[in-house]
């Protein structure tokens, strides 16, 4: 079955991250394309990721896609895969999909419906139980709707949880305001004011990072920009943070709780459902119980290392990428020969 990725952003993030782990998992009946814009295109180079690549220019805001459609066109594809940022700024792309071959698409983050209609696709994909409703706001009859969570790549050991000073707090993330960054920053300035000694570690980019290094002026903050080494860098920390205000169920929260980190998270989409008891989870938009959870591992190294084992443990039994790959595969699957079993019994009718 030939499947053809289709990745339209301007920024590599959650969504990018989570459309390359399924090209490399994918089990090995599907063969794989993908077209992608420009912006994010060097993400995706690593050898044999994929069997065609069509880098096209970015469309992502626009009425129409004509490129896409025309590289998907000539790729030819069994059923196409649509990577949704948000519910509004790629419907040109997925508009440009339906129109060439059997369509599924993977909404990542909830947003603002889009003023015309949503494409009327195969298949489309929630990660998290509030996007699967979205959906359906949308438009797409239930029966179409698949829950498939997140998975990640386990490593083959977990990071050591050791007592050392300074505790390294760090976290992975678009620099935007849905991230909440601007509150952990806060959180720090609390805690550094109380002279514990901690540090705090920022990988990712966006366009707040002038605001927020001005916000953390004067406090231990290092802010790494783009990082394209993830699981180095979460092996440098401590505890791992995610204060975001609004998430399905964060790729980067998964990755730390795979290498056994001790977590503080944002009680944001599917968060509580997969990882209750696996990380300390707090109330959206509160920093001062943001503050109380972040002391708690501060000053407990026991605890740390007791939360960072069940962790690990969670991971180990409900969050493996190849399972993901598995169950996002039948979807496209379906939709395949989906749409073709439609299309046989019209011709019969």
């Amino acid at each position: 079955m030939h499947v053809a990725v289709v990745v339209d952003s301007d920024a590599f993030g959650g969504a990018e991250v989570y459309a390359r782990r399924l090209l490399r998992h994918l089990p090995a009946w599907c063969r794989r394309s993908l077209v992608v814009s420009e912006p994010v295109a060097r993400h995706f180079g690593e050898p044999g990721l994929v069997d065609h690549l069509v880098v096209v220019d970015l469309h992502r805001h626009r009425d129409r896609a004509p490129a896409v459609a025309e590289a998907l066109a000539a790729l030819d594809p069994d059923v196409v895969h649509v990577h949704l940022v948000d519910p509004a700024s790629n419907l040109a792309v997925l508009t440009a999909a339906v129109g060439v071959a059997p369509t599924v698409t993977t909404l990542h983050l909830q947003g603002t419906p889009p003023e015309s209609a949503f494409p009327a696709v195969d298949y489309a994909i929630a990660p998290s139980a509030t996007i699967a409703e979205q959906l359906r706001d949308l438009g797409v009859p239930e029966e179409w709707v698949v829950r498939v969570r997140h998975g990640i790549e386990i490593p083959d050991a977990p990071v050591e949880v050791v007592d050392r000073t300074p505790v390294t707090i760090g976290t992975v993330a678009r620099l935007t305001e849905q991230k909440g960054l601007d509150l952990l920053i806060d959180a720090v300035r609390e805690l550094h004011d109380e002279d514990r000694a901690l540090r705090l570690v920022i990988g990712g980019d966006g366009r707040d990072r002038k605001t927020l290094q001005e916000k953390a002026t004067g406090l231990p903050v290092t802010f790494l920009g783009h990082c394209d080494d993830v699981p180095g860098l979460l092996r440098t920390l401590d505890v791992f943070c995610l204060p975001s205000r609004r998430e399905a169920l964060s790729l980067a929260l998964l990755e730390a709780v795979a290498h056994g980190l001790p977590c503080v998270s944002a009680d944001v989409g599917d968060t509580r459902e997969a990882l209750d008891g696996a990380v300390l989870i707090v109330p959206v938009d509160d920093r001062p119980a943001l503050v109380v959870a972040l002391r708690r591992l501060l000053d407990d190294v026991e605890l740390r290392r007791t939360l960072g084992a069940t962790a690990r443990l969670r991971a180990e039994a409900d969050l493996d990428v190849t399972l993901m790959a598995e169950r996002t595969a039948e979807v496209l699957r379906r939709a395949a020969f989906s749409r073709a079993a439609r299309r046989l019994g019209s011709v019969h009718a």
